[in-house]
Formats: C-alpha cells, structure tokens, sequence
C-alpha cells in the first residue's frame, strides 16, 4: 500500500509591520453598539455600581437605543431620559464603538469644559484602560480634552466654549445633558447649533443627545416634539400579557388610596397591606412607611406588579413607536422614566414624590429627574378653555354697563400689529371688547379712535392705548407722537422691578417724541394679575372675554407659563413659552392695556364714588324787602 504524500507546507516569517499594516487592513467586526458593548466592555469598580463585564439584560432598555447607532437611515438620536437608567453608560457604549469600529473625527460636548475634563479622567480614560481593542489604539500622554488614538482622535470640549465647540470637522457628534447647556449669546448662535453645523460635511453621520429634561423650552424637550418618531418603552404584565408603559399614575401605595387593597385585587401583596392598614390609625405611619409598600397597577387588568415581576418583564419589553411625524424618519425620540431603572425601586420613587409635592422647587426636580418630563406646574396655570369660560353674554365691540375705562394695547410684530381693547370697572374687574391683527398703525388709529357703546346705548371711546416699542421703536414714537391724546409708547423692563409701572421719558432728541413720557412694564407681575383673575368665576375682580371669543387669541393669551428656572445657584420663576413657537401676542397685547388702566388709576376706581363729597345744598337766596312787605301784606289787592 503506497502512503500518501504529505503535504509540506513552507512558512514564512511575518515581519512586524508588514502584521501591524495587514491588522489595519482588516475589516471591522459585524457587529451592532449592543453586541460590541457585551463582548468588549468592562465596567470600572470606581465608577460603576455593578463592575464588571457588560450585561445587555441589566437594563434592556438600553439595546435599543444602542443598536439604534448602526442604522444607516437614522442621523439623530435623541434619549430623554431620568436619572439611574444607565444614559451616560450608553453613550460610552457608543463612543467606544466608533473608535473600534468606524474611526472617524469625533467630538462629545459636556457643559461646561470643567465637567468636560473631570468626566474624561474619571469615566472615559477608565474605560479605555479597560477595554482592550480601545487600549490596543489609545495613545496614553494624551491631553484630557483631546484623546489620540492610532487611527483617529476624540475632542471633549466643553458647551461654553463656542470657539471649542465649532472648532473642527466631525462624522459623530455625542452631546451630555443638553439642558445644561448655556444659551446662545449675542454675538453666536447657540452651542448645539454650533456643534450640529460641523457634521453636515460626512455622509453617515450620526449626533447622540441626551439629557434629563427642564421645561418644555429646554433643548431635550424641544428636540423630542421636533424628532421624527418618537417611541417608548413597552413591558408585558406579568398576569395579563398586554404590553403597557410603566406611569407614574398608575404607582400605588396605602394613603395614595385607602380603599387600595379592595379596589385592586392585589392578591399577591394583600396580606402585607391588610396588615398595614391594620396598624395605621392616620396618625402612627410615616410616608416613609407607607412608600415601602408600592406597588404597581397594570392599567389592562387591574392585578399589582412588585419590583421583581418588572425587573422580569422589563427583560422581555421592547421600544414601540407612539408617534411618527414624517414617513422619512430620519431623526428619533426615547423616552422612558425611572419606573423602569433596575437600580431604583418603587418605594423611592412614592417616597422621593412626598417628599417633595410640598416644595415646587424639589417637585420640579422629581418631574424632571425621576420622570423624565418637562416642568410646567404652577399655581398660575392657565389654558385656552379656561379663557373660553370666561365668555360673557355680550357681543364683540359692546362695552359693559359697568365699564368705567376703555383700555387698549398694541404689540407689534414684523409683519402685522395685534391689538385688544379692554373695558374695566371697580375692582379690577375686566372684559376684552374686541381684540384683532391690523397691518398698518393707520388701521389702529382707526379702531383705537371708534366709538363703542354700552347695551343702553352710551358711548364710551379708549381712554389710553400703550403701544409697544420694542420692535420698531422710532415708529411708534413717530405714532405716538402724532396721537398723544390717547397713545404712549411702552417697554418691557429687561430685569424684574419693584413696581408694576414706572414713567420714564422718551430721550431720543431727533425723534418728535423726545420728552413724552414712556411706560417701563414689568411684564411677568402683570401676567400674575392676568392668570390670577382669569380664574375667578366671571363676575366682580374677573378677568373676562366677550361671547364667540376666537380660539386664536384663547390660545396666544394663554401661550405662557410661570416655571422654576435655575440661574446659577438661584432659582427663579420666570413666564416662558409652553412650547417654543408659540405666538404670544395678544397676551403681550393684554400686558399693556393693564399697564394702561394701571396709569389712569384702575386700582382706585371703587373709591371713587365713595371719595366724593355729598353736594352742598345751596340755601335759598334772602327775600328783597319788597318781597317781605308782600309777603306780610298778602291781601291788599283785595
């Protein structure tokens, strides 16, 4: 039997960069930010609460919005997120994905370069160290801010820095917090403008915000209501099998209801709350006791969810798209709250929300870092439907019986002025009389200058119109001037001030109102005065609207609310846009035809009767002499 030849294969020796140059050549992995982050990832003991090798099971929220990276038709990923869920770990995720994967010019903004350089040194240079295909290419002399790899270089930069932040060209953009970012100045447009402007050279590029929301003018929010699709996260009920979205509303615990353990059903936990409620007298169990026994309601069937069957369910959600806005879908939306954070659990978020339903300021933070929504409450609330309550029974253009001024106001815009003519009585107590857009001051004069009448037929004219300034401010001085029997020229003041009103004076010389008397307004006391008195019943002190109001202007004069805003260390409560394009002319319109019966007295009308003297009755003249004799000689003409 003749063997076989074997089979003598020669091998050479490789040498160094000829292997170095092959190692380059390789294609990248196949592979989505998830699958890579499970593979490579490890998790620093001295950042990370659970070290380790990554576990896409731990929050399995976050797969989704990873794998969401590597599609190419998305450009824009937008996370709303809580706090404890895991957001700035998903971000990392997919940093370390492009410099394995895909290198190309990349920048993460923080904001502020302080934050920008601790975050490097202590959770992104970490894990670098810690992942072994991002270590093989780093280069470890690199600056804080600028972090060198072999094929290419990260650039953390810091929000206020403007000339950071647009200082180069980027395929990937990575952006921390968003809301915390300053706003745009004078002399540039905003960081996140700036920033978004240096990918537009890259095809397949990709931007990645993230932040926990503010107000609904904060940059997450705005950038949610702009996405193209905006999804949420869905977990099936461990009883029913329906797919629901864990709310906050649905949270339950003794004191929340009283009538919870039979209203419920919550077989599962009954025993536990039976015996609670046993013990609570309403005086001898803390919040702190009552928050222990959360618990969950499914809103399909009714049955109590415990911490442990969510942390179940949440493993086998998925994302669901609740709202798409372009067939195209281009840029997209997660939201989720912390009821779904394996770290948080539901006793803290019922403890966390007692805690601070007292305190506006601690309860915006719970809407904003334990719920992930916006903050818009306030005791000023207003709505278009509560301007809609306030209708009269009478018609545009009549003036109430009990008016005692007629009041207008102007704002002007580019393009057209919006006006309101207002009628006020003892008491503050008000009504619009009409209200409309002109498109020329000729149109105003004319309709400041019409004479409106009373059901019984008196006439009454505008006694004062303030007309804003702000715009086109030698224009309305001009008009101003040329009606200075009924018109004065108006500005907002820039900070808030002691007084509603203050006069001041026109002190531009080439203008023909140089030396009339302009009014300084502070515009957020006099939204106070207006959402305050819109929500009296109609009637004396109310702020109110005539019959077949339109919704337009229900909707402009309410397009404002009052939220909590940080500055610093200080918290204030400003009047802000609900949305930010909001119109919000008629409501500036309103400001100043209170800031107008303001200046005539408004506020003394009622006095004014009881002020005046009772008239002086005028004695009868003395008779003449000859009227005397007459009187004493009444018959001699008989």
């Amino acid at each position: 039997m003749v063997k076989p030849k074997q089979l003598r294969i020669r091998k050479y020796t490789c040498k160094p960069y000829i292997k170095e140059a092959l190692e380059h050549l390789k294609p990248p992995e196949s592979m989505t930010v998830s699958e890579w982050a499970e593979k490579y990832r490890i998790l620093d003991s001295k950042t990370s609460a659970e070290p380790g090798p990554w576990n896409n099971d731990r929050t399995p929220y976050l797969k989704g919005i990873m794998d969401e990276f590597t599609n190419y038709e998305t450009e824009e990923i937008i996370f709303v997120k809580p706090t404890q869920v895991g957001g700035t770990e998903a971000l990392l995720n997919m940093l370390g994905y492009v410099i394995s994967q895909d290198p190309s010019p990349t920048e993460v903004v923080y904001p502020t370069e302080t934050l920008a350089e601790s975050i490097s040194g202590q959770r992104l240079q970490p894990m670098i160290e810690n992942t072994e295909p991002l270590k093989k290419k780093y280069d470890p002399s690199s600056p804080k801010l600028e972090l060198n790899f072999s094929d290419m270089f990260v650039k953390i930069v810091g929000s206020n820095s403007p000339v950071g932040v647009a200082s180069f060209a980027m395929k990937y953009l990575f952006i921390d917090e968003i809301d915390k970012f300053p706003g745009a100045s004078k002399k540039e447009a905003d960081p996140v403008s700036l920033a978004e402007e240096r990918t537009k050279t890259f095809r397949g590029r990709k931007i990645f915000k993230t932040s926990t929301p503010t107000i609904r003018t904060g940059h997450i929010w705005r950038a949610k209501e702009s996405a193209d699709a905006e999804k949420h996260f869905l977990i099936p009920c461990p009883h029913c099998g329906e797919f629901i979205e864990l709310k906050f509303s649905q949270l339950r615990w003794p004191g929340k209801d009283r009538d919870m353990i039979d209203a419920y059903g919550a077989e599962n936990i009954r025993e536990s709350l039976e015996k609670l409620a046993a013990e609570d007298d309403g005086e001898g169990l803390s919040d702190a006791d009552r928050a222990e026994f959360a618990f969950y309601i499914c809103q399909e069937c009714g049955c109590a969810i415990t911490d442990q069957q969510k942390q179940q369910a949440v493993k086998r959600g998925h994302w669901e798209t609740v709202a798409q806005r372009t067939q195209f879908v281009k840029k997209v939306c997660f939201w989720i709250n912390t009821l779904y954070s394996p770290f948080v659990r539901f006793a803290e978020i019922a403890a966390k929300f007692m805690e601070t339903k007292n305190d506006p300021e601690k309860f915006q933070n719970f809407v904003n870092s334990w719920l992930a929504e916006a903050w818009e409450d306030t005791k000023l609330r207003t709505s278009a439907d509560l301007v809609m309550d306030r209708q009269t029974e009478l018609q545009a253009f009549t003036v109430p019986e009990w008016a005692k001024l007629l009041t207008g106001g102007v704002d002007i815009q580019e393009s057209s002025l919006y006006w309101t003519i207002r009628a006020w009585g003892d008491y503050i107590t008000s009504q619009n009389i009409a209200h409309g857009q002109a498109y020329s001051f000729a149109d105003i004069e004319q309709v400041m200058n019409l004479e409106y009448k009373t059901p019984s037929g008196a006439p009454r004219v505008v006694n004062l119109c303030l007309i804003d300034s702000g715009y086109n401010a030698d224009a309305c001085y001009d008009f101003c001037a040329n009606n200075s029997d009924w018109a004065l020229p108006v500005k907002g003041s820039s900070n808030p001030m002691q007084t509603h009103f203050k006069l001041s004076t026109v002190n531009k010389d080439t203008s023909k109102a140089y030396g009339m008397n302009l009014i300084i307004v502070d515009g957020g006391k006099y939204k106070d005065m207006i959402a305050g008195r819109m929500r009296r019943k109609n009637g004396r002190g109310s702020w109110m609207v005539y019959q077949g109001c339109d919704q337009e202007y229900a909707e402009q004069v309410t397009a404002e609310h009052k939220v909590n805003v940080k500055s610093g260390n200080k918290v204030r409560q400003e009047w802000v846009q609900k949305t930010s394009h909001a119109d919000n002319h008629y409501l500036d319109a309103e400001v100043y035809a209170m800031a107008a019966a303001d200046t005539l007295g408004v506020r003394m009308l009622h006095l004014q009767e009881q002020q005046q003297p009772p008239p002086v009755q005028k004695p009868p003249p003395a008779p003449t002499p000859e009227e005397n004799w007459i009187r004493q000689n009444e018959g001699w003409l008989e």
